[in-house]
């Protein structure tokens, strides 16, 4: 090698040797350890990324990579010689160091150093090394197994986060399970749900790390024997049928697409709207290499809920029920109460299953009835519940249904873009609209409503301030559902607040706000005049509106 070459190579082991001494001074290294035995090492992929003038060694997993950095000058290295000639003197080199480290907690079972290097040819990407600790792989299966039989298979107590975050990735590991054992490990996704049923939060973040073990096993070690997958433009996953694949013996009991067909269904019923695409391509993947049971999942939904649950047949109203495309199919054959009431209850059982909250309802039916708020969608969803809320006597279902259906970051699917909408929100807006005693209803709405990418409940809020203006009862709703209201909101409620008792009213609920919150009320109903027209006004009138002033931190 020329002196560059060696001045670069020496850049490359410096950057080297200052990873390994940082982590080797770490103080925390044997604690976490110590956190769980199904925790053997630390890490298991680190890089090191060339660039002239740049090069630094981190974690795989680490954000701020040097990688997409301009290198300071010209790499001295072609293709070839990083090939022929960097590689082996680097893996010689990390072997040093690593020999240090066998026994170490900073070292995972398994150990790869992957290299980036500018060169003269473009960017170069390979292994430098890889290696495999076989004691600590044999320690970590034991413990493995341990675990299993003695937290998982005989215990009865909730189990702990961090420990499922391990077992979920380990039980899916090609490394430590080349083919995996899909009927026991879904035996095991089960368990740890069940054992973790009563905590609900817990629940979910245990549910969180399942999905994300089994959607990387899918995107990286599964699906890429079958298709080539490629990135598209929204960092999405595109994929392409490779000629020669074939999938043997695909119905047969404990395949591995199993797994893939669980996950696609754990991501469906269990992630928010936005992530449901990915359990949906799943199962079309899995459609395409021949899956039976897919393309019958696809047709009739999973195998999570009976016949029975999602299919009712009476002789007023069909109901059909698909949660792989979270679609409820009604049709009412007699327009009366009970329908509805039949229909409702359907979908109420199937919500408190687990049905996927964000759903849409293709309607059959005579009747078109639309909530009295301009710019909701007229989707068959909407005019469902409007249908439903024309029986008072319905009432009290509908609302149990709304407190059901509501929940954070869902949304009903056949409202797009600016018409989007909460699960709940028609029921909630026409209970609202319909009597006072539906208020304590609408105040939980808008404590849920994703106001940042929801804006039809300002619909609802102007149309409610109409219905209701300023009361004793109606004040604290109109308030809640103004705090959650955006800029573009203009409510015409100026001239009732001229009335002195009114205005006095209003002025001493603001007062409990806190000033980013009054102010966020106050801001549609004056804009920025408020405060012109407080040096305007007379007694006892001016003391007020300083008092709302003062309230937004405006006086």
């Amino acid at each position: 090698m020329n002196t560059l070459q060696e001045e670069a190579l020496e850049e490359m082991r410096t950057a080297i040797h200052k990873w390994f001494e940082e982590q080797e001074k770490r103080i925390d290294a044997e604690e976490l350890g110590k956190r769980t035995t199904l925790q053997i090492g630390i890490f298991n992929d680190v890089k090191l990324d060339y660039r002239p003038g740049r090069t630094r060694v981190d974690s795989s997993k680490s954000t701020g990579s040097a990688a997409g950095k301009k290198s300071m000058k010209v790499s001295p290295f072609t293709r070839e010689q990083v090939l022929h000639e960097v590689q082996p003197v680097l893996a010689d080199f990390v072997r040093e160091r690593l020999d240090k480290l066998v026994t170490s907690p900073l070292i995972d079972y398994r150990f790869s150093f992957q290299g980036a290097f500018a060169t003269m040819d473009g960017l170069v990407e390979l292994t430098v090394l890889e290696t495999v600790y076989e004691e600590k792989k044999r320690q970590l299966l034991e413990r493995i197994q341990s675990y299993i039989e003695n937290i998982l298979e005989k215990g009865s107590n909730p189990t702990k986060r961090l420990e499922t975050f391990f077992l979920a990735r380990h039980l899916l590991d090609p490394h430590l399970f080349p083919e995996p054992d899909a009927s026991r490990t879904i035996a095991l996704f089960d368990r740890i749900q069940k054992l973790n049923k009563e905590q609900v939060e817990a629940l979910a973040e245990h549910r969180r790390d399942i999905i994300r073990a089994l959607t990387h096993w899918a995107e990286n070690v599964y699906l890429p024997r079958y298709f080539n997958i490629t990135r598209n433009d929204y960092r999405a996953n595109e994929y392409e049928i490779k000629p020669d694949a074939v999938l043997e013996n695909k119905d047969e009991p404990n395949h591995p697409i199993d797994l893939l067909l669980y996950g696609a269904v754990m991501i469906i019923r269990y992630e928010p709207n936005f992530s449901k695409f990915r359990g949906q391509t799943f199962l079309e993947l899995a459609q395409q290499l021949g899956s039976g049971k897919a393309t019958r999942m696809l047709k009739e939904g999973s195998d999570s809920f009976s016949h029975d649950e999602v299919h009712m047949r009476h002789e007023l109203v069909e109901c059909k029920a698909n949660d792989v495309f979270s679609l409820f199919t009604i049709v009412i054959r007699k327009e009366e109460a009970e329908a509805y009431e039949r229909a409702i209850a359907f979908i109420l059982s199937l919500l408190r299953k687990g049905f996927p909250k964000s759903y849409k309802i293709k309607l059959k039916s005579s009747v078109r009835e639309y909530l009295p708020i301009r710019g909701l969608a007229k989707s068959d969803t909407h005019r469902f519940f409007a249908n439903a809320l024309a029986y008072s006597e319905l009432h009290p279902l509908v609302e149990e249904y709304a407190r059901e259906a509501m929940v954070e970051f869902e949304w009903y699917e056949d409202g797009e873009d600016e018409k989007s909408v909460m699960p709940g929100s028609y029921a909630v807006f026409g209970l609202g609209l319909s009597s006072e005693q539906y208020f304590p209803l609408v105040e939980a709405y808008m404590d849920l409503v994703d106001d940042e990418h929801q804006l039809v409940h300002d619909k609802f809020t102007a149309v409610f301030a109409d219905t209701y203006g300023i009361t004793e009862r109606s004040t604290s709703t109109l308030i809640a559902c103004l705090l959650r209201s955006h800029d573009s909101l203009k409510l015409k409620i100026q001239p009732e607040l001229e009335n002195q008792d009114k205005l006095s009213l209003f002025v001493k609920h603001i007062e409990t706000l806190s000033e980013e919150e009054a102010e966020r009320v106050l801001y549609p109903i004056w804009r920025e005049k408020l405060a012109a027209l407080a040096r305007k006004a007379q007694e006892p009138r001016k003391e007020l509106l300083l008092r709302l002033l003062k309230a937004a931190g405006q006086a």
